[in-house]
């Protein structure tokens, strides 16, 4: 898996090459959420750090700059409701709202770590049963 993508390529690519669905999609999960402690904690940190570098600044400002706008983004739709709204960015299934970003933007909006974990996992959960569903009805009418 790779950002961007993340579970939202790997869960249907693995039930177009007949992965059994279940296994696939827990697979998918686990290795959606594994990094997502680490981008809380360390990545704002490494991100800062090096938007100032000669060859690896461009990179880190516009990665910050992409949390940053994503979690502005959630702010002004949720006020308080962020729980909720960081749920749904990392649940509905468009390129770029996945669990990595929207961990990062709940780090940039500095969420408690409980909450945002709990929002991402849900969100995570709900995009691959949208995936899921959405591949194996597709899989049926082709």
């Amino acid at each position: 898996m790779v950002p961007l993508v993340e579970l939202r390529a790997a869960l249907p690519y693995a039930i177009a090459h007949s992965v059994p669905t279940l296994p696939a999609y827990a697979i998918c999960i686990i290795g959606n959420m594994l990094p997502v402690p680490f981008i809380f904690f360390f990545a704002r940190k490494v991100l800062e750090w090096g938007k100032d570098k000669k060859y690896i600044g461009k990179f880190f400002s516009w990665c910050l700059n992409k949390g940053h706008k994503g979690g502005e983004k959630l702010k002004e739709k949720a006020g308080r409701g962020l729980f909720v709204a960081l749920l749904l960015f990392v649940g509905i299934p468009v390129p770029g709202t996945g669990a990595w970003t929207g961990t990062l933007a709940a780090s940039i909006l500095d969420m408690d770590f409980k909450s945002s974990c709990i929002a991402v996992i849900l969100g995570v959960l709900l995009a691959g049963v949208i995936m899921g569903l959405g591949t194996i009805i597709v899989m049926m009418v082709v």
